[in-house]
């Protein structure tokens, strides 16, 4: 399975999203570092989810990387929206 579909099973099992959109932006990072050549290390995560809007932006960043588990080993980089 692609990291990508793992990431959208991980945050939808956790948080039940209205809005979940999760783009692979590995190719805009090739050849920099954390670049592993695997083409699956650096996503754009945009979720809204009723569990994050109550939270600070620093928790929802937190409960994210938690939701991910050891996803968070095999990427590099996540940008973020959430809300």
């Amino acid at each position: 399975m692609a990291v990508k579909d793992e990431i959208e099973a991980c945050l939808t099992a956790a948080f039940h999203p209205s809005l979940l959109t999760v783009v692979n932006e590995s190719h805009r990072h090739a050849g920099h570092a954390g670049d592993d050549g695997s083409g699956e290390s650096h996503f754009h995560i945009t979720i809204r989810a009723e569990a994050l809007a109550a939270m600070t932006r620093v928790a929802r960043h937190r409960a994210v990387h938690q939701a991910l588990g050891d996803l968070n080993q095999r990427i590099h980089a996540i940008a973020m929206d959430i809300g």
